[in-house]
């Protein structure tokens, strides 16, 4: 029960990053805002690093993976992600970003031969369903582009899982996030500095400096550690269910920090695309009780 306590605590605070998210951006640009929050989480990687000495060293194969992982899975995704939130509410951003786990699917049937089931194709086609209950029911159907934009950090980041699948055969995790958060830090900085006044930083308030930080330390570096040490103990399958609680927690915290209203499409269609990765990722248990038992060998090895 405590491994399932703290991965809740990390849905809570990923759930509630799309509202921080839309905050911050209203005080720093996207570019910006992305690279502070990058270079607060590198910190925080390389301090873990030193003080667990956990880290290997890189060969010239691990760099062809990791720089376009770096460019993909943080500069692109970042960028996507701050720039869209920009014009989409946190609820949206939410329910699009939920999508991930099926595109993954697709992606590794595509480029990694991974066997594409009937569940994968029939959970996609209901999470469909649900992605349009929010975005066009009771209003005129519209793609706006944030939504694109938000679509596009879905993408990226699931590109990004079947890049760090290969990764990992050869470094471990830790490793390899914290060597691709570094490059796709530095990459970032060096586009916020091209696109964007950096003297632009200084503007903003201390209250925004604060939650930023915060937000980059607890988020991206606290909460990743501790989803990747209670994987290992219930399972990567078990700790996979509670993403699919990230749309509720950014509905219920969008509502009580910024009274972002929840409409009943909104709440049918996150019910609809969450049935569907669940179906798709044969997430569905078939008894409780196989919900809470202790993870198999095999699966905490796979994991």
């Amino acid at each position: 029960m405590k491994s399932y306590l703290l991965l809740s605590v990390c849905i809570l605070f990923w759930g509630s990053n799309f509202v921080f998210g839309a905050i911050l951006v209203k005080q720093f640009s996207p570019m910006l805002l992305s690279a502070i929050r990058l270079s607060f989480t590198s910190l925080f990687f390389i301090g873990y690093a030193l003080i667990t000495r956990n880290s290997v060293r890189l060969q010239l194969s691990d760099w062809k993976l990791l720089i376009p992982l770096g460019l993909i899975g943080t500069l692109a995704n970042q960028t996507a992600f701050y720039t869209g939130i920009k014009t989409v509410d946190g609820t949206t951003a939410a329910l699009i970003l939920s999508l991930a786990p099926i595109t993954t699917a697709i992606l590794a049937w595509l480029f990694l031969r991974e066997p594409l089931t009937q569940r994968v194709a029939g959970g996609a086609v209901i999470a469909v369903l649900g992605v349009y209950c929010v975005v066009g029911v009771g209003k005129p159907f519209q793609i706006t582009p944030g939504m694109w934009l938000i679509f596009i950090a879905m993408l990226t980041f699931a590109t990004s899982i079947i890049m760090m699948r290969k990764l990992i055969e050869r470094i471990d995790p830790f490793s390899a996030t914290m060597y691709s958060t570094l490059i796709g830090c530095a990459m970032q900085i060096i586009a916020a500095a091209l696109v964007e006044p950096v003297n632009a930083i200084w503007q903003a308030p201390l209250w925004a400096w604060f939650l930023a930080i915060a937000t980059a330390l607890l988020m991206q570096g606290l909460c990743g550690l501790l989803w990747n040490r209670q994987i290992k103990e219930v399972g990567a399958a078990k700790a996979a269910i509670f993403l699919n609680l990230q749309p509720f927690v950014a509905m219920l915290v969008g509502f009580a920090l910024l009274g972002t209203p929840v409409t009943w499409p909104q709440i049918g269609g996150s019910v609809l695309i969450i049935f569907g990765v669940m179906v798709a990722t044969e997430l569905l248990p078939k008894r409780g009780a196989q919900f809470f038992a202790k993870p198999s060998k095999e699966e905490k090895i796979s994991s």
